[in-house]
């Protein structure tokens, strides 16, 4: 099966399950609690399930120490595209509630549903490994400052006495973060958790429980689109440049820090450096609305980005491989 073909098939299969979510919601199957119930079963649960089985299973120390190049190089990208976000909301003066959002488009891709399964087709088994570093980097920024982000840009945020916007510090560690630290600890301390028989119960309920996240992210975008209307998507400002940031400005930085490096001398494999540009064009995280919820965030507004781009992405796939056969 060719890049292509695979690509269309994740995005179908992503767009069957948005349809489902749009249809229960219109047939009235979900009341007005599902979004913060789904919100917090996610955020608290099945994500930190998620995140810890799949370093476990995917990571070694080994792996980690082997392959610090990549981690450098999408840091380094990480970082720019942070920096490029933060004035682009400064000069457009996008509007709290959004912010967060337009932030997390530039930096954070959906690195698992699509970007793995669209990695294996395109280079096959013995590119995992730079996956996985590019995967450490999207989880690390996603939960750490991304998701910081999404909190911070709440518009409904009360005001102390002094008259400085007031702010839940609990937040600056959540769930899914914690999920990410314990599997690393277990990961420098080398508990090999995973492969250890007795616990295959553990890890097989891990697993079913981290299997909740794409799917009930993908139906809860589908009944914001019920509530919101098809009038919902469109291409405003905002939406426009937050979509350039994911498909032109993130491989482009990660693209010119590779070129860089290799002009100073430090070498890259070709193979990697596909990697980490194909990874770094990825559509938007599927889990942003649910944030957008738990920060008070334009809801509508990261189920638009996020839609769009899982669909344009169908588009981008071809374009980006044109341009990395040349590294």
């Amino acid at each position: 099966m060719t890049a292509l073909a695979t690509s269309i098939q994740s995005i179908l299969t992503i767009v069957i399950i948005i349809a489902l979510g749009y249809i229960l919601q219109r047939k009235g199957w979900f009341d007005d609690k599902f979004g913060g119930t789904i919100s917090k079963l996610l955020m608290q649960v099945a994500l930190p399930a998620s995140i810890f089985i799949q370093v476990l299973q995917r990571l070694t120390l080994d792996k980690l120490v082997s392959l610090s190049s990549g981690l450098v190089y999408g840091f380094g990208a990480v970082i720019l595209g942070y920096i490029v976000a933060f004035l682009l909301v400064w000069i457009l003066k996008v509007r709290p509630g959004r912010r967060g959002t337009f932030i997390n488009m530039f930096v954070n891709a959906n690195t698992i549903f699509i970007g793995l399964p669209l990695n294996m087709a395109l280079f096959g088994d013995k590119a995992v490994p730079y996956f996985l570093m590019y995967y450490v980097v999207n989880t690390v920024s996603t939960w750490t400052l991304g998701a910081f982000l999404m909190n911070w840009d709440d518009p409904t945020k009360t005001q102390d006495g002094s008259g400085k916007s007031t702010f839940n510090w609990k937040k600056l560690l959540p769930a899914p973060l914690v999920g990410f630290l314990v599997a690393l600890v277990f990961l420098l301390l080398r508990i090999p958790f995973v492969n250890v028989g007795w616990l295959s119960f553990a890890v097989n309920g891990l697993t079913y429980v981290g299997s909740l996240v794409t799917p009930l992210s993908l139906i809860y975008i589908g009944t914001i689109l019920a509530k919101a209307g098809f009038k919902s998507i469109k291409f405003d400002r905002d939406t426009i440049v937050a979509l350039l940031g994911r498909f032109v400005i993130a491989p482009a930085l990660i693209a010119g820090l590779i070129i860089l490096g290799m002009n100073m001398g430090f070498h890259m494999p070709s193979l990697e450096a596909q990697t980490l540009i194909v990874q770094a064009s990825a559509p938007g995280l599927a889990v942003l609305p649910i944030l957008a919820t738990e920060g008070h965030g334009d809801v509508e507004y990261a189920t638009n980005v996020v839609t769009l781009s899982t669909v344009l992405f169908a588009v981008v796939v071809p374009v980006i491989m044109m341009l990395v056969a040349n590294f």
